[in-house]
């Protein structure tokens, strides 16, 4: 064990980039890559090299049957992936509709059912390069951005991630806007006769509006759309992104171009730039992320290495917890509206990030910090600003979310508004609310009698699954989020023989593969239950593990077996190692963290050592 231990903070400590930071790739499939492509050739930006790089990467991601996938076992391919991926070959100028390979892609996306089968946010993207109609009116109008937040339903009852993307979409949507150019392909043979994508309104949000608002229909549209323009500019970041995010950055460009900016706008300049910044290489590619992930990263992989040893005096730990100092949030940001009384204090996720922190990130880096906090009175102020808006956070049922509080309406799931749910929604979670337990439990010292953790305790155990599971929002899935509520349980005192317990570690050791290893799949999000994937994966393994060494008072011989395969995927890593374990909309978006096969087997590999003493086979 203690070579597989070296081997990993060797690993770790050889990837740091020299600002102290982890700059792993954030990966999420060829979207990203060709929506690149889409906007370049839209605003006549002729980057032919980055072009070509991207090219030849959504290439590389093809299937033998012509079709692209979001994950290995989705089946026959993925409609929304085949069109972006055909639509961005064919714009790029460098691939032509009689290509075999094009030829092969047109037929599935025939087969899986057009144009009309692909993503709601496709669609927006189709009809905003002129490929595809706008339905008449979206469910959601923009004049609903001119409610109050002290109105029971308003544009802050949404997520953030909700607000920075549906904003500009809106702005584009009501303006009908639509940019073709010289060298656009004509996909309308890719239109399989049905139904137009015509969206039902929510008559009753809209006569709620008009009974809300008073004035006429030109101010109101007027007064709306001046509102959102000062939402977009005054949340973008540093870099000329809007939230950091790739999706609600393209958006604003053209949202701007709809109204009526031009392409030389120093705004429009600035957000493409802080776009091509998100490029990074994979494996010989050239990959457009849809955000960084360096603080995420960072705050990771500097709690791993001094949870398995590394001393506090370390140059690349200190290098870390400086790292992460600096970007310590000074910014008041949405998460305001709802938790006024709070200063600032969290972290967010990117390097860019100034004003929207998450509570998984914060408890990432104070677990990082903790130390240090003990001995520099800098590191100190940071901890305790941290530990305030922490508390802030918590939602008033109890548990946590990861943006903002008491933002997780049911209302936005009847809208007709496809992945409403992950979209519009911020609710508590099984996997924040575990991860924030265990920071309290381990890091703070508190236990299940304090009344902010009792709260979050009772708030875990109503949300246990039948089958002993619970469900993580952001990672894959049922694996993840009773990893994130074991420990947590366990840290702030709850017992292993407490029932919940039980059965979570009954579950657990019920889907253990014959290997020994565990492995989820990305098709639980739509069964809406745990769905095997069929092999092991060297993360969901180690989340498995750190779970039943956190629950149980003694090795195992379940745990012997998994910590073997673990060993056996880290020294003859397959395809399993790169398996999104980590999603941000079920169905559409899922992640490869590049740093979790490292990070989360050395966490699991340290605290069977800090419980158990060295491993023995």
């Amino acid at each position: 064990m203690a070579d597989e231990r070296s081997a990993l903070i060797d690993v770790l400590k050889r990837s740091q980039s020299a600002d102290g930071s982890w700059r792993f790739p954030f990966e999420t499939g060829i979207s990203t890559d060709a929506y690149m492509i889409i906007l370049l050739r839209t605003l006549g930006i002729h980057d032919e090299p980055l072009i070509q790089a991207l090219v030849e990467r959504i290439e590389s991601r093809q299937e033998a049957n012509g079709a692209w996938k979001l994950f290995a076992d989705e089946g026959d391919g993925n409609v929304t992936a085949t069109v972006e991926a055909y639509y961005a070959l064919l714009y790029s100028g460098y691939r032509k509709k009689t290509d075999s390979h094009m030829q092969k892609a047109k037929m599935r996306i025939l087969e899986m059912g057009g144009l009309e089968r692909v993503h709601l946010f496709t669609k927006v993207m189709l009809a905003l390069t002129g490929q595809y109609p706008w339905p008449r009116r979206f469910p959601l109008p923009l004049a609903f951005f001119l409610l109050p937040p002290s109105f029971p339903l308003n544009m802050y009852d949404l997520s953030v991630y909700g607000r920075a993307n549906i904003v500009p979409l809106l702005v584009a949507a009501e303006r009908r806007y639509s940019r073709r150019t010289a060298k656009s392909p004509d996909l309308s043979d890719l239109v399989v006769p049905r139904n137009d994508w015509r969206l039902p309104e929510s008559r009753s949000l809209w006569s709620y509006i008009k009974r809300s608002l008073i004035g006429l229909p030109n101010q109101l549209h007027h007064a709306a759309e001046q509102r959102a323009v000062r939402y977009m500019f005054d949340h973008i970041e540093p870099d000329g992104t809007l939230y950091s995010y790739f999706s609600s950055t393209f958006l604003l460009i053209f949202a701007l171009l709809a109204l009526g900016y031009p392409a030389d706008d120093l705004h429009i300049v600035r957000a493409v730039r802080g776009l091509r910044s998100l490029r990074t290489e994979i494996d010989g590619h050239t990959h457009m992320q849809y955000t960084t992930a360096s603080v995420w990263n960072t705050a990771l992989a500097s709690y791993a290495l001094q949870e398995a040893g590394v001393p506090l005096m370390d140059r690349t730990i200190e290098k870390a917890n400086r790292y992460l100092l600096s970007r310590q949030h000074i910014r008041y940001g949405d998460w305001s509206v709802h938790n006024p009384h709070s200063l600032p204090g969290g972290w967010g996720f990117s390097d860019v990030n100034t004003m929207n922190p998450d509570v998984d990130d914060t408890t990432a880096a104070l677990r990082a910090i903790r130390r240090t906090a003990a001995k520099e009175t800098a590191f100190r102020h940071a901890w305790d600003r941290a530990n305030q808006w922490l508390f802030s956070m918590q939602n008033d049922d109890g548990g946590f979310a990861a943006f903002e509080k008491n933002v997780g309406k049911r209302f936005w799931r009847y809208l007709p508004i496809e992945g409403a749910e992950f979209l519009l929604m911020d609710p508590s979670t099984a996997d924040l609310t575990g991860r924030t337990l265990e920071y309290f439990g381990t890091f703070v010292g508190l236990t299940k009698d304090h009344p902010a953790v009792a709260r979050a305790v009772d708030w875990l155990l109503d949300h246990q699954e039948a089958d002993g599971s619970w469900y993580g929002r952001w990672g894959i899935y049922y694996v993840y989020g009773t990893w994130a509520a074991v420990t947590g349980l366990s840290a702030v005192g709850v017992p292993a023989d407490h029932p919940a317990m039980q059965k979570a570690v009954h579950w657990l050791l019920s889907i253990q593969n014959a290997d020994g290893g565990w492995g989820e799949s990305c098709k639980s999000d739509g069964a809406k239950t745990y769905v095997t994937l069929g092999a092991s994966t060297p993360v969901h393994t180690a989340w498995a593990l750190d779970a039943l060494i956190a629950a149980a008072e003694r090795p195992t011989a379940e745990m012997k077996a998994g910590f073997r395969t673990l060993f056996r995927l880290l020294h003859h890593p397959n395809w399993t190692a790169s398996y999104p374990v980590g999603q941000g909309m079920a169905g559409a978006f899922y992640i490869h963290y590049h740093g979790y096969r490292y990070i989360f087997p050395l966490l699991a590999l340290a605290h069977y050592e800090q419980k158990f003493g060295p491993f023995v086979d």
